[in-house]
């Protein structure tokens, strides 16, 4: 059964709108957990727009499932993550000023800048997932610097899904086959929601796991916190509804 991480990044970016501790983001992390996600994850970014580095700390105490911190490993983020040391750490080449992450990784072009990161994260035994497109020969490169875990960038998947599920979803069936070929753990993430996670689960062989933020805080407004973890989980597992 494919894992579900909620993503809190959103719920970061309600309480800066006006200050103050509301929504309190570490409750929200443990209502999270209690309502069924089966991990936590957080993408600090150098101006703290939404989590802050002190929110990575203060979530260190409490969360009990996976606790997986993404991001562009820079100095700053390379300490915060041998500090708080996670389950997992995913790499993600965003720019300090990009709004979201709008790409994977060249894992040939920065295969020494990877396989050195990698190293010190494995230091402290932190599992490492590598944010790729999907793309066989850059999971080839991810399995040449050492990673763990890949992460699928979805987006490509998402915006064309309503169009052509088949066409949407094939490179990333072979991406997918790739890394299973190669015993990479794989994940995928951006833009994936109860409209198209159902079908991309029933087709992405040996997906481990999901990590979802924008659109789950979007439907809890309408369906609820509990209520929506729920249904997205139902979208991972027959077993829980949804035939």
């Amino acid at each position: 059964m494919t894992r579900l991480s909620v993503n809190i990044n959103k719920i970061a970016t309600l309480r800066n709108a006006r200050g103050g501790n509301n929504p309190d983001l570490v409750q929200v992390a443990l209502d999270c957990e209690r309502f069924g996600a089966q991990g936590i994850t957080v993408h600090p970014r150098p101006d703290e727009r939404h989590i802050r580095y002190q929110d990575v700390l203060d979530l260190k105490e409490v969360v009990t499932t996976e606790f997986n911190i993404e991001g562009n490993p820079d100095d700053r983020f390379i300490e915060l993550v041998k500090r708080v040391k996670p389950h997992q750490v995913t790499l993600v080449p965003d720019a300090p000023d990009a709004i979201t992450s709008n790409a994977g990784w060249d894992t040939v072009r920065y295969a020494d800048l990877l396989r050195h990161l990698i190293a010190i994260f494995k230091e402290d035994n932190i599992r490492v997932s590598i944010f790729v497109d999907a793309d066989e020969r850059m999971v080839e490169g991810a399995k040449a610097v050492g990673t763990d875990r890949i992460e699928l960038y979805t987006e490509p998947y998402a915006a064309h899904y309503a169009e052509n599920q088949e066409v949407a979803i094939a490179p990333f069936v072979k991406a997918a086959q790739r890394a299973n070929e190669l015993g990479l753990g794989l994940n995928a993430g951006h833009d994936l929601s109860l409209e198209n996670l159902r079908y991309f689960d029933e087709h992405i062989p040996g997906l481990l796991e999901v990590s979802i933020g924008h659109a789950l805080i979007c439907d809890a407004l309408y369906y609820g916190l509990e209520n929506t973890i729920q249904m997205y989980r139902r979208c991972l597992s027959s077993e829980l509804g949804f035939s």
